[in-house]
């Protein structure tokens, strides 16, 4: 389902991100280092940690949009040094971002970036999440909803495959 007011965005968000905590949540600290997963840039691997970091980065940039275009401060999109078409490049620079912190550590940074997303729709009017073009044709909610709800079940159809996987090879 596509959200297109914020009563369902909120309610997209939440079930998204607790199906893939439920996810999460079977993956120990050996597995999640371990880079065993298709990268988001082709040719390239990844692990669930890395994975991880990457939905932090896309949710701390939907956070920083915000804050940056709501100030009327000038916002590169989707972050400065990268273009769209360079996504693969700013999943690797997401990869590094957070590789010095602890799974754990990692896991309770998402889990707070989500509640500040889900804060910040909550505070908006459907006028503001929808009814207005935000970003080109793009409308904020679904900017938000591209940049979350999408990839939450991606990543937890990507983490379902790399289980079943690891328990074959097991």
């Amino acid at each position: 389902m596509i959200p297109g007011n914020k009563q369902e965005l909120l309610a997209e968000l939440q079930r998204s991100y607790s199906l893939l905590k439920s996810e999460l949540a079977t993956i120990n600290n050996e597995i999640a280092i371990t880079k065993t997963m298709d990268g988001h840039a082709k040719g390239t691997m990844m692990s669930p940690f890395d994975l991880v970091s990457y939905l932090l980065g896309w949710g701390e940039l939907v956070l920083k949009w915000y804050d940056k275009t709501s100030k009327e401060l000038p916002c590169d999109f989707p972050e400065t040094g990268y273009k769209w078409n360079e996504l693969g490049k700013l999943a690797q620079k997401f990869y590094i971002d957070y590789e010095d912190l602890e799974y754990e550590v990692l896991l309770k940074k998402l889990d707070n970036t989500v509640d500040s997303i889900l804060e910040l729709v909550g505070d908006l009017e459907d006028k503001a999440l929808y009814g207005v073009p935000w970003y080109g044709k793009w409308t904020l909610g679904r900017m938000i909803q591209f940049n979350t709800v999408s990839p939450y079940r991606n990543a937890r159809a990507r983490l379902r495959k790399h289980r079943k996987n690891e328990s074959v090879q097991s």
